[in-house]
């Protein structure tokens, strides 16, 4: 059966080698818990779709319009599997309880690298951070070096910021995007970072400006705010 928890997943699993992003629109603040408590309802009264799904989350974006979703598949292969026979029936119910939503579109990944705090496993974030980077065309060489650009550049940083947990890079199949999926203690101390000196969460430092003009990359990237709003797990 499916169960519900409050428990942030573990980015870092290592038997969730193909984790999906994807994001949904749905309007105002009041739909965002409407539909929150229609992918519960939904997912809560039915079984547990597929052993190979670890876990399915859920969040509530900061701008007050959109949802955030992070399933941890084992393969790409089960969650194709899962298309096939279980998704259009939880998808027709919840659009159902919760009309108009507009689903733009699913992210496939690979986690990269991860880096954390070592207190990581005693916090509970109070915030999520997507930061979205796009690149001029694929290219996974590109991908790597970038990520591992911004590793240096956070060895190297001579104020880091106290209210960063963990960050959690991954390369998107296709060869074109990074995601980091970044836990901080709070909002705040996000906004508190990119109020710093510097160009977003970092010193003006050569390996920082190095990572914010990297060839091919398309602008700054994205950054969302979000709460985990819903976790499912298998009972």
């Amino acid at each position: 059966m499916t169960r519900r928890t409050d428990t942030h997943p573990d980015l870092a699993r290592p038997d969730a080698s193909a984790p999906f992003f994807s994001t949904w629109r749905v309007g105002t603040p009041e739909r965002q818990r409407q539909t929150v408590d229609a992918i519960a309802r939904t997912w809560e009264i039915r079984p547990w779709p597929a052993e190979d799904l670890r876990g399915y989350h859920v969040y509530t974006g900061h701008d007050g319009s959109t949802l955030l979703h992070h399933s941890q598949w084992a393969s790409e292969q089960a969650y194709e599997a899962f298309v096939k026979t279980h998704r259009q029936e939880r998808v027709d119910e919840i659009d159902t309880a919760v009309p108009g939503i507009e689903r733009l579109g699913l992210g496939r990944y690979r986690r990269y690298r991860s880096a954390a705090r070592e207190d990581r496993a005693a916090v509970v974030p109070g915030c999520i951070v997507i930061v979205d980077i796009e690149f001029e065309g694929p290219d996974p060489d590109r991908q790597r070096a970038w990520v591992d650009a911004v590793f240096e550049a956070l060895e190297s940083e001579p104020h880091p910021h106290p209210g960063g947990i963990s960050a959690h890079f991954h390369l998107s199949t296709d060869g074109t995007r990074v995601l980091n999926y970044a836990e901080w203690e709070s909002a705040q101390a996000h906004l508190d970072a990119l109020a710093a000196p510097g160009d977003g969460v970092g010193s003006t430092t050569p390996q920082w400006e190095r990572v914010q003009n990297w060839p091919g990359l398309t602008g700054g990237g994205r950054v969302s705010r979000y709460d985990h709003a819903l976790g499912l797990v298998p009972r």
